[in-house]
């Protein structure tokens, strides 16, 4: 296992918020098509989602931080972060989907698609760190409920 290093942990974490912030700013405004659209029932409010998904990014992040360090896993560290960075992605598209182009029958399959990312992360993160994989848990949960809101919003508009 490499030593720590905080200069890599926030390297990771800074990466992570980074691509949220970038996603969030090429969406638009994304508080005014939220009020705009017919809601499923449990949607919360939309100041919850930022704060969410910082607290989920910095997770998201330090994770990977985690699998990154564990070079005694070898070989199973470098797809256990090829699928962080798929999702990674994935995540990116989606707020500029759902937000900037108003696609929501594309943004409900990338909702989708994201939640089996995520989870195949989280399987790929557990052989080389329980405790990376189960950092997740919270960011799966999350994605599942997401998904849920955007193939209600795609139903109901």
């Amino acid at each position: 296992m490499k030593k720590f290093s905080l200069t890599e942990l926030l390297i990771f974490i800074v990466s992570a918020e980074l691509t949220g912030a970038l996603s969030a700013l090429l969406s638009g405004s994304f508080s005014s098509l939220y009020q705009e659209l017919s809601a499923p029932p449990f949607s919360p409010p939309a100041w919850l989602f930022p704060v969410v998904w910082t607290i989920l990014y910095a997770v998201m992040g330090t994770s990977a931080y985690i699998v990154y360090r564990f070079e005694d896993a070898g070989d199973l560290r470098i797809p256990a972060l090829g699928i962080y960075i798929a999702q990674l992605a994935v995540n990116f598209s989606w707020s500029i989907i759902f937000f900037r182009f108003r696609a929501l029958t594309l943004s409900a399959l990338t909702a989708v698609l994201l939640v089996i990312l995520v989870g195949a992360m989280i399987v790929s993160f557990r052989r080389v760190s329980k405790l990376a994989a189960y950092m997740n848990i919270p960011y799966l949960m999350w994605s599942i409920f997401a998904s849920y809101l955007a193939i209600g919003f795609r139903m109901l508009n």
